[in-house]
């Protein structure tokens, strides 16, 4: 998805400044794998013109208005309907590091919402405002989905995690007609209690746009969401992802947003405001790049992808 809002650094041409410097932010086991994506070129330059962020609606897009008021918009029902069956969980492994522990997998988007256009459309309150329940997400430039690629992921990464004894949810499997929305997919970790929440994206940027970024809440308290108690074991999580994002997959962080670190703090995104575990949101690559869609598409690299978030989870849950 396109993300653009008042918590995130306006494009910039990449090249402007060096990646080297603000690298240092990620943890050490990051540098290794940059090392190797600097001396062989990594799975592309990154050169291309600057173009302004293709804004596809989404989760990320809303501006920061005054707390949402407790009545939703005429327009809008009140209660988050329930479009299918509760999330997909796993049967944990006899034994592993991470017996015991729950990890919830938010896909983003769903692959039939765009059949769904009212339905998604619908305003939910996410504590600083009112969004819409979902969007379709975006696509390469050849009509491959962003909701696809994500449900890959998130089955190549519950297969990996459950390896390690986790039980593994999915906020949903293909398995429901739309959604769920963004207030319900909060929800279904904080119910299930999860030790870590991790929602699988890819950007809509501009081409020239590249790289993997992760995005950490901010500290939020209005209305229903108060992300204070999740804010530092989130950036805990977000950074392990990121460390273990470049040194699996050989791919730099986002050169358009997070000055080069790969982190980005953001206190609009119902997802995450309304979480009370630790939760971020990985954008992968931006689809609307011909050097990222190839990455993106490939199912090679969305193993090694799936393999980048896993060790970043299990580092955090280890500890």
């Amino acid at each position: 998805m396109s993300y653009t809002g008042p918590d995130l650094d306006p494009p910039r041409r990449p090249g402007r400044r060096p990646l080297t410097v603000a690298l240092a932010a990620l943890v050490p086991g990051a540098l290794l794998g940059w090392g190797v994506y600097a001396a062989t070129g990594g799975p592309g330059d990154g050169s291309g013109p600057e173009t302004a962020a293709v804004r596809t609606p989404s989760d990320t897009t809303a501006s920061t208005p005054p707390a949402a008021s407790a009545t939703p918009p005429t327009s809008a029902p009140a209660d988050d309907e329930k479009t299918g069956p509760s999330p997909t969980a796993s049967a944990p492994a006899a034994a592993g590091p991470l017996k015991g522990k729950v990890v919830v997998i938010d896909p983003g988007h769903n692959p039939s919402n765009f059949q769904h256009t009212a339905e998604i459309n619908r305003k939910v309150n996410i504590g600083t405002a009112w969004k819409e329940c979902d969007t379709t997400g975006t696509a390469t430039n050849s009509g491959e989905t962003e909701a696809a690629f994500t449900l890959d992921v998130a089955h190549r990464l519950r297969a990996l995690l459950e390896e390690q004894g986790a039980t593994v949810k999915l906020t949903q499997d293909g398995d429901r007609a739309y959604g769920p929305c963004i207030d319900e997919r909060a929800r279904i970790g904080n119910e299930a209690n999860a030790d870590a929440v991790v929602s699988v994206h890819a950007d809509g940027s501009g081409a020239g746009n590249r790289g993997f970024h992760v995005i950490l809440p901010g500290p939020v308290n209005s209305g229903a969401a108060d992300t204070r108690p999740i804010v530092a074991p989130s950036r805990d999580l977000g950074e392990r992802i990121a460390g273990s994002f470049v040194r699996v997959t050989g791919s730099a962080p986002s050169n358009y947003v997070g000055d080069g670190t790969g982190l980005v703090t953001r206190k609009d995104l119902g997802g995450l405001n309304l979480s009370t575990v630790p939760k971020v949101f990985i954008e992968c690559g931006n689809m609307r790049d011909t050097k990222d869609a190839a990455l993106l598409t490939s199912g090679a690299w969305r193993q090694k992808a799936a393999r980048g978030i896993s060790e970043g989870i299990v580092s955090f849950l280890r500890g």
